[in-house]
């Protein structure tokens, strides 16, 4: 890290945690597990780890559907592993991020069995969005919203009312003008703050508020197409004219709630920081989320969902960097997700993959890392009988969901499901992933695994890496990108299926994310997709 605040440049590595290690037995991931992969981290080179929600919960929906934000779910531990955990990491120098779910409880929260068993108009019931039905007898539901995994975004109680649920029906969404949720919240950020917690992924960071909730939406499936991180097959007009004004994402009310949690963090030393999950459109008005006195950073959405194109990912980066110049705020650039394609797959193979993140790896701002990203894992293609999702359920099958980038990650080739934990895993790991397994990438010089500890090693070392310097634009021939971080490193980019040569004189390799380019007499012939980094 080469900025004073460690967030501002961090490389921080997701862990799922029910599929990165399970110290049990019990064919799940749990605390203890994360605890045992810390030496694995420390020594890949992230500064940070950002964990998946390990509260309690029914899980119907991988944990975002939280029972208890103040406890650990007995899957995953307990408190003291937790705090464990948390002390840990620290002692390894990684500072820790857990999720915060700000949208939705689950239905199984003590607040929503209460609302359940209360009558129409009720405190209890104030705190999520109870309403009457349409129709002779209110048997039709308050407006046309569709969940986002599908199906109506209302269902009815045995009194008749309905509640609203974005999500599943299991995740009752929250009232944020109720001054319980708000208090709520706070409790829960102060307490995993004084637990020493470095900050907060905020799940859904563009829900809570909501308005107009009684107007029907003129395309409304269409509208949760174009909200699908996973759902690629829309144009960007189109998705543009969609998200234009969502009733129930990006309202102004939002702000207001994490001015008050900014003031929370504040309150705390060590540059606790926010991160949001906000997919915004257009991408200018994520920028508001991170404006000063609200969040520190936002996921750059835009940026992921593009395909492997010089002229496009130029653009992009052009454009994250522009609109976050006014706020003061670091970009972040993320591949793949818990939610989205791994990239191996989305971006059209490995070699891509080890380029585009060592693209990512050389741009001013921050990086994420989803486990299983640095060892090249694709997507796994699952068996229907084997999906959890409630995408998947919610819609017939008709959505596949997104178990297919949280399959449980290999470390060691040799062992009963490839080290991960010696009960069957609750997702089925292909029988083909030893390649993939920790052990063997470490050993192999040429491995993804390498070259990702190779690059966080030099984002560490470089003075022109991590850090939020400024980047020049070289003209490049056509499929090529070419820019220079101060002092002293130029990076270029094949995205082309060919090799390119062009002119880079007083130059030598410093990285490559695969061999076969030449550098010769000032001509650097650059291997088809391929990125290099070179040393002036």
């Amino acid at each position: 890290m080469n900025s004073q605040v460690w967030w501002r440049d961090a490389a921080i590595y997701q862990v799922y945690p029910r599929s990165f290690r399970d110290s049990n037995g019990d064919g799940e991931g749990d605390l203890q597990g994360v605890i045992e992969g810390l030496p694995y981290l420390a020594d890949l080179g992230v500064d940070a780890i950002w964990l998946s929600p390990f509260y309690k919960s029914p899980n119907k929906d991988g944990g975002y559907d939280v029972s208890d934000p103040r406890d650990v779910d007995p899957r995953f531990g307990t408190l003291d592993d937790a705090a464990e955990l948390i002390g840990a990491a620290h002692s390894r120098g990684l500072k820790l991020i857990v999720d915060i779910v700000p949208n939705h409880f689950s239905s199984e929260h003590e607040w929503f069995k209460e609302a359940i068993g209360s009558p129409r108009g009720s405190a209890a019931r104030s705190r999520f969005h109870f309403y009457d039905g349409r129709g002779e007898n209110g048997e039709l539901p308050p407006n046309n919203w569709i969940s986002v995994f599908r199906g109506p975004a209302w269902t009815r109680t045995p009194d008749g009312q309905w509640y609203l649920h974005l999500f599943d029906s299991s995740q009752p969404d929250l009232n944020w003008k109720n001054p319980d949720v708000s208090a709520d919240f706070e409790k829960t950020l102060r307490f995993w703050l004084d637990l020493g917690v470095d900050g907060f992924r905020i799940d859904v960071a563009h829900g809570g508020a909501k308005d107009n909730i009684l107007i029907d939406h003129p395309n409304p499936e269409r509208l949760i197409d174009a909200l699908r991180l996973d759902f690629l097959d829309i144009s960007e007009t189109e998705r543009a004219g969609l998200l234009a004004d969502v009733p129930f994402f990006d309202r102004e009310g939002v702000h207001e709630i994490y001015r008050k949690w900014r003031a929370v963090l504040d309150e705390y030393s060590g540059d606790r920081m926010t991160v949001a999950e906000a997919f915004v459109y257009p991408s200018s008005r994520a920028a508001r989320y991170v404006r000063p006195g609200e969040l520190n950073q936002v996921f750059n959405f835009n940026f992921m969902m593009l395909g492997w194109d010089a002229a496009a990912m130029r653009a992009s980066i052009e454009k994250t960097l522009a609109e976050l110049i006014d706020v003061q705020a670091p970009a972040t650039w993320v591949l793949n997700n818990h939610d989205t394609p791994r990239v191996v797959t989305r971006i059209g193979g490995a070699r891509k993959a080890r380029a585009l993140a060592m693209l990512t790896h050389s741009l001013p701002g921050g990086i994420y890392i989803y486990q299983g990203e640095e060892l090249g894992l694709p997507s796994v293609d699952l068996p229907d009988e084997a999906r959890q999702d409630p995408a998947f359920i919610r819609s017939g099958g008709s959505d596949k969901g997104r178990d297919e980038c949280r399959v449980p990650i290999p470390w060691i080739a040799s062992e009963p499901n490839y080290g991960y934990g010696t009960g069957n895993p609750w997702l089925p790991q292909p029988d083909t992933w030893a390649q993939f397994a920790m052990d063997v990438e470490a050993q192999d010089p040429t491995s993804s695994l390498t070259l990702y500890k190779e690059s966080l090693k030099l984002r560490h070392t470089h003075p022109a890496l991590g850090g939020e310097g400024v980047l020049t634009w070289i003209d490049a021939p056509h499929g090529v990108m070419h820019f220079t971080r101060e002092p002293g490193l130029e990076v270029v980019v094949n995205t082309l299926d060919t090799d390119v040569s062009m002119e880079v004189k007083g130059k030598s390799f410093l990285l490559q994310s695969a061999s076969g380019s030449l550098l010769q007499d000032g001509v650097l012939t650059i291997s088809a997709n391929t990125t290099i980094w070179l040393q002036r």
